[in-house]
């Protein structure tokens, strides 16, 4: 059986760009589907099952920041932003608008390819050993299915979200530092982009509510990374032995990184 390729959606204004980006998608296997504006991509996303969406941030019409959120109202597929611009600003309004990475213009092949491929690999994720659903409070996982419900109520996370939370979980009451929780769910070639990690603990605080009174489940440890906390009572899931976090939390104290 013949494995399909995934579908693609790259939308770029610059003619250039856009060929480029499309050929060594195509030449790699990858089915391509191009848009010169936000429009276009949009239009595109409704006709087709996309797999992934590549969307330059300055394009008429609608920018790529609003296509970005009226593709995440209505589906978790992962997105990367094209940008000349790598101002901080710019690169917290692409993660505040729900894409899973960017790219900076301009950008070669090799670059290209390793953030569609991790991308990929994160929303494809397979369960780990731990499949059966576990629960801290009102907050429930279920490892099998990649769901999650808060209050009662599922809680609609992309898979990078996903993916954090679990790691977080299933290493419930243990330091994780930045670069451990970047190789984890980003992969390697991203164990330096902390601001990764900052900002998507951020938005899983914001759509779990899970700081709130005298119970904060994600603490932060400056300097060094993460920690998910149970509250007194919650059942603890049974792991896979320590991930060395011992001594991953040892590789960035001193760092001088207290954010």
């Amino acid at each position: 059986m013949v494995e399909t390729k995934p579908i693609i959606l790259v939308a770029d204004d610059e003619p250039a760009t856009l060929k480029y980006v499309a050929m060594n998608l195509t030449a790699r296997g990858y089915q391509v589907l191009t848009a010169s504006d936000g429009l276009e991509a949009m239009k595109l996303f409704r006709r087709r099952v996309v797999d992934l969406a590549m969307l330059d941030i300055t394009m008429p019409g609608i920018d790529g920041f609003e296509v970005c959120r009226q593709i995440r109202m209505l589906s978790a597929i992962p997105i990367i932003m094209l940008t000349a611009r790598a101002r901080e600003a710019d690169i917290v309004e692409a993660f505040d608008s729900g894409a899973d990475d960017y790219v900076t213009k301009p950008f070669g092949v090799k670059e290209l390819l390793a953030r569609v491929r991790s991308a990929i690999r994160r929303s494809t994720g397979k369960a780990g050993p731990e499949s059966e659903p576990v629960s801290y409070g009102d907050l429930v996982l279920d490892h099998g299915a990649r769901r999650v419900w808060h209050a009662g109520q599922e809680a609609t996370l992309t898979s990078t979200e996903y993916s954090l939370l679990s790691l977080l979980v299933r290493n419930s009451e243990r330091v994780l530092t930045h670069r451990f929780i970047l190789e984890s769910v980003w992969g390697g070639e991203y164990s330096t982009e902390k601001e990764y990690v900052r900002a998507y603990i951020y938005r899983l605080r914001s759509k779990m509510s899970l700081d709130s009174g005298d119970c904060d489940h994600i603490v932060s440890m400056p300097g060094v990374g993460y920690m998910f906390k149970a509250s007194p009572g919650d059942s603890a899931p049974a792991v896979s032995p320590r991930p060395a976090a011992e001594q991953v939390a040892s590789e960035t104290v001193g760092s001088g990184d207290t954010r």
